[in-house]
């Protein structure tokens, strides 16, 4: 299962390349609209490029949780591409990072 709810207030997303990356992306975005009590946990280990298309469903993302609804966006298992495309955009400042999806858990169900 690519996007899971792992408790009550947290959504785990393991996402792949596209086109499945924009489907659960979607996914997860709609989660967030229904239910604005959730925090997001996303798995990039599958992904090995990013296009405009995805960094925009990000930051639509991100805008939903953080600012809209004060709540938390982790993003976990950038493998050196990804995190380059991150770098250059300067999205590597606006979103925040963890190892790997254990110490992001933790992180979310901690508040940090």
């Amino acid at each position: 299962m690519a996007v899971e709810q792992w408790s009550d207030t947290i959504v785990l997303g393991e996402l792949q390349d596209d086109p499945q990356f924009t489907d659960d992306l979607q996914g997860v975005i709609d989660q967030c609209t229904d239910n604005n009590r959730l925090n997001v946990l996303l798995n990039l280990g599958g992904v090995s490029y990013l296009n405009s298309s995805n960094i925009a469903k990000l930051l639509k993302l991100r805008k939903l949780l953080t600012i809209t609804n004060q709540r938390k966006l982790k993003l976990c298992g950038v493998n050196t591409h990804v995190w380059g495309v991150f770098l250059v955009t300067g999205l590597d400042r606006i979103f925040d990072f963890v190892d790997d999806v254990p110490s992001g858990l933790a992180a979310l169900q901690m508040g940090k």
